[in-house]
């Protein structure tokens, strides 16, 4: 990307930006060539399989973009360079979402929780198509201070963070689960590569 194209644009919108095409290029590797038993192994019922981590992050990414676009409809109150999140925003990004300082684990979200019996390759492009969604949330953003706006929270409508807070926590939440499915594909039980029908689209 050249210089003249990203002149202009808060360094926060090229980061979360970078970010989100990192996990693009992530999922494609992590996914390419798996089958449907490979794509949905689990080593215990209560562990996500691949598929499921995926299909969390889409219904996590698509739930928790809306709140934010519809919190972009007022005139625009100024770009800022970078986000900061305030303390209660930097602790849950910590303890929760961060994959490198993640401390607790929390149950997901009843409306993020994996419900497919059994999940196709065409994940995949799911997950791309909500990136892509965030993508264009960014690009509304960048004339307004996402320091100070705020968007309703889809889980906890008590909380409410900034908009930039939220984009740190869906690219950093996108990262965190790929780690999770990447883990799946190195446990010793996980179905070989070769053989078994590939996943339907």
């Amino acid at each position: 990307m050249s210089s003249e194209s990203v002149a202009g644009v808060p360094a926060w919108c090229r980061r979360i930006t970078s970010e989100l095409d990192a996990a693009d290029a992530r999922a494609t590797a992590l996914t390419k060539g798996l089958t449907v038993a490979q794509l949905n192994w689990k080593p215990h019922p209560s562990v996500w399989s691949v598929g499921q981590c995926l299909e969390h992050l889409c219904l996590a990414n698509e739930i928790y973009v809306e709140p934010i676009l519809a919190s972009l409809r007022g005139n625009p109150t100024g770009p800022v360079d970078e986000i900061t999140p305030g303390w209660f925003g930097r602790w849950f990004l910590r303890r929760y979402i961060e994959p490198t300082t993640q401390k607790a684990r929390a149950r997901a979200p009843r409306k993020a929780s994996p419900i497919a019996s059994e999940i196709r390759a065409s994940i995949l492009d799911r997950f791309i198509a909500g990136n892509a969604r965030v993508r264009g949330a960014i690009a509304r953003a960048e004339r307004y201070d996402v320091n100070r706006v705020r968007f309703e929270n889809p889980y906890v409508p008590l909380i409410r963070f900034t908009v930039g807070t939220g984009f740190q926590i869906l690219a950093r939440h996108n990262h965190r689960h790929l780690h999770q499915a990447e883990r799946v594909t190195q446990l010793a039980g996980f179905p070989k590569r070769s053989g078994g029908p590939r996943p339907r689209r």
